[in-house]
């Protein structure tokens, strides 16, 4: 059996259930200002903490709703080029999005984890795409932060 035909049997065996849940992460100021660097999105409800903890609803500065979906891809555990899910992978490409939501905003300083469920497995060539709902939880807020359906390609 091929390592394709391998992963394949497992991840459809694993069909929504949950398959991966993080460690929680604590998101920084440093790690709010980086992503306002990279993106070009200076907003001060993001970068300006005495204004934010004044004129915001929330007290304090929020992370940009695109850098909580980003750490899908660290919380997820999937960017460890060491150690692939399955053997014989040469890459993993992050193929897209078929939904994603906020529904509440991540305070400086909160702790952040993920729990992934595998919603899909299909062979596409030589690769398998993936479909799992990604819950970005914030620690003690009953809403998440994000939720979103990502889709991944293995290529074998």
């Amino acid at each position: 059996m091929s390592y394709q035909a391998q992963a394949l049997a497992d991840l459809q065996s694993k069909i929504d259930s949950e398959t991966q849940v993080s460690d929680w992460y604590t998101v920084t100021q440093e790690n709010i200002n980086l992503f306002a660097e990279a993106t070009g999105d200076h907003q001060w409800i993001h970068t300006d903490p005495e204004r934010a903890k004044t004129q915001s609803p929330f007290g304090t500065t929020i992370a940009h709703g695109f850098l909580t979906l980003s750490l899908i891809v660290m919380l997820s555990g999937s960017v460890d080029p060491d150690k692939p899910p399955y053997e014989g992978i040469k890459m993993g490409i992050n193929y897209g999005c078929n939904k994603v939501r906020f529904p509440h905003p991540v305070a400086v300083n909160s702790k952040v984890r993920s729990r992934t469920t595998l919603m899909s497995v299909e062979e596409k060539g030589n690769a398998l795409q993936i479909v799992n709902k990604v819950t970005i939880e914030i620690e003690g807020v009953q809403k998440p932060g994000c939720v979103a359906e990502t889709v991944s390609r293995l290529y074998f």
